[in-house]
């Protein structure tokens, strides 16, 4: 029996079930201390190695707001968020991410946070003064994937601007929607990602159930983060959401006009998965953001996981367009506790999940098509594990 005689295809071409744990044969153990709640991913912390450049691709060109900033780092908000900020750009000898951040429901989920990741054995500190400005007390880890994570509750509270017509652009940024993150073992990061109390949305299976890519939440929407496969642990992008689709167009006008369309690397275009419409630019140091909007509501707790069959072209464009190679090769480096570069692992796995290609799924399209029908992704013509 197939895996999918367990699922309902829908007219659509994808299949719909009820969130199950993930099988892995190589799971993390699940702690006896509770997760941490977390309500959605709140910041990320970019290293950057020219901070005037990166200022003037994320406020004077993205136009993100400036909350403070100082020699060393800047600190960016988009137009509804009323926390200190959304995104930390920080000066530093190697571009890599610092922290991938969550906002907890309470200051005693701090607790739990040291407590669910100590019993796992990661390396823990805990800052009541935090990490960054604007942020108070805080708990950043090594997580068992070799992430850098942070909690935190408590934070400055600054003006939400969605009033501010005056200072809106076409191309407005409103708020921090997701996270991408490349693993090179994705069944055991999304079942450690359901310890954590992450729920699956949609993923990418082939009909004997291998997960290749799942998409997870806290908040209401599609994702808060993605595990892709890949050489990891590396940041594959970190995602802005518009509130239309203009607003993407009014970005492309933008870099056009000022000579900078070579920003661009993937897009306009419509995901098959999460239904969203996209951009994919890189800054200057060679960090992937997405801008991202009209995906769906995901906070009933029947929710169905929508399933993409890893042979269809549709799950990553849904205009079939391909893919440009770089968008499977490259990603940003994450940083331990340290300030160190994490050492990539590279995908060892000898199963047809070690000939897929980038950070959503497959080498080829539709199954009766075969991998001919995309022959500039033929199977091993690129590889993973190519650094910034």
């Amino acid at each position: 029996m197939s895996h999918r005689d367990d699922m309902t295809l829908t007219s659509s071409g994808f299949y719909v079930s009820q969130e199950a744990p993930i099988a892995t044969d190589n799971p993390i153990p699940t702690p006896s201390a509770p997760a941490p709640d977390i309500l959605r991913c709140a910041y990320m912390e970019l290293v950057v190695t020219d901070l005037a450049a990166s200022r003037q691709f994320y406020v004077d060109v993205l136009g993100l707001y400036v909350t403070e900033e100082d020699g060393e780092a800047i600190y960016l908000r988009s137009t509804e968020e009323f926390i200190h900020h959304n995104l930390v750009l920080r000066q530093g000898p190697v571009a890599a991410v610092a922290a991938f951040s969550y906002r907890v429901r309470t200051p005693e989920d701090l607790d739990k946070a040291v407590a669910f990741y100590s019993e796992l054995g990661c390396r823990v500190e805990r800052r009541e003064g935090g990490f960054t400005k604007g942020i108070g007390d805080s708990v950043r880890v090594e997580d068992p994937l070799g992430f850098p994570y942070e909690f935190f509750y408590a934070t400055d509270h600054v003006e939400r601007l969605a009033w501010r017509y005056d200072l809106h652009i076409p191309g407005e940024l409103v708020r921090l929607d997701h996270f991408n993150q490349v693993t090179p073992d994705v069944p055991r990061a999304v079942k450690f990602m359901q310890d954590l109390g992450f729920r699956v949305t949609e993923d990418i299976q082939d009909e004997e159930g291998t997960v290749y890519a799942a998409w997870m939440r806290r908040k209401p929407t599609v994702h808060d983060t993605a595990m892709t496969g890949g050489d990891g642990p590396r940041m594959h992008h970190v995602a802005f959401a518009t509130h239309e689709k203009h607003n993407i167009l009014a970005i492309c006008d933008k870099l056009g006009a000022l000579r900078r369309s070579d920003a661009i690397e993937r897009g306009p275009g419509r995901h098959g998965v999460s239904n969203a419409f996209y951009l994919y630019l890189r800054d200057p140091d060679g960090h992937r953001v997405e801008i991202y909007t009209q995906d769906y509501y995901t906070g009933d707790p029947d929710n169905p996981v929508i399933t993409w069959d890893v042979h269809d072209n549709q799950r990553r464009d849904w205009w079939g367009n391909p893919v440009v190679p770089s968008w499977y090769t490259e990603a940003s480096l994450v940083l331990d506790l340290d300030g160190n570069p994490k050492e990539v692992v590279a995908r060892t796995d000898t199963s047809e999940m070690a000939v897929t290609i980038g950070a959503d799924g497959f080498s080829y399209t539709r199954r009766d098509e075969g991998e001919e029908s995309m022959p500039e992704y033929k199977q091993g013509e690129y590889k993973l594990g190519h650094q910034l």
